[in-house]
């Protein structure tokens, strides 16, 4: 955001194509912008607030969420295999991503939250509890001394 100097003569806005004659303007893409004016192609939001950032492709001005939504690279969630839109949040193992409903025991389906201790063994994400009964069945558990 800049302040308009009282002694320069009032700039065009890009968006509306009228003088801005307010107390402050928006300088993005090398034009000038009411604060009003710069907003987003798809969802309208201020673009001008303090902290958003602007993104452009395909002569569009857009938020990070519609931007993200519009081009961004989706994956699939290795619990349910359905797609992950780009801009929703998600959990990691390793190479793997879930949805963050999807990010539980295989087993037993207890959810995580944050801080929990959880396992990854063959590709499958399992609570303690589930895990240790693994390995006591396998033969390999922990050695107590």
């Amino acid at each position: 955001m800049l302040s308009v100097q009282p002694d320069t003569k009032p700039k065009g806005c890009a968006g509306c194509n009228r003088k801005i004659k307010d107390r402050y303007l928006l300088k993005a893409l090398d034009k000038y912008w009411h604060e009003d004016c710069l907003k987003c192609a798809c969802c309208d939001c201020r673009l001008g607030e303090v902290g958003s950032t602007l993104y452009t492709k395909a002569n569009l001005i857009l938020c990070r969420r519609d931007y993200l939504r519009l081009f961004g690279v989706t994956g699939n969630c290795a619990a349910c295999s359905k797609l992950i839109p780009a801009f929703e949040m998600v959990m990691r193992a390793k190479e793997n991503v879930y949805h963050l409903d999807c990010f539980a025991c295989q087993l037993c389906n207890q959810r995580f939250c944050v801080g929990d201790k959880f396992f990854l063994k063959n590709n499958m994400i399992l609570c303690q509890t589930d895990y240790e009964e693994g390995l006591m069945k396998e033969g390999y558990g922990p050695q107590v001394r």
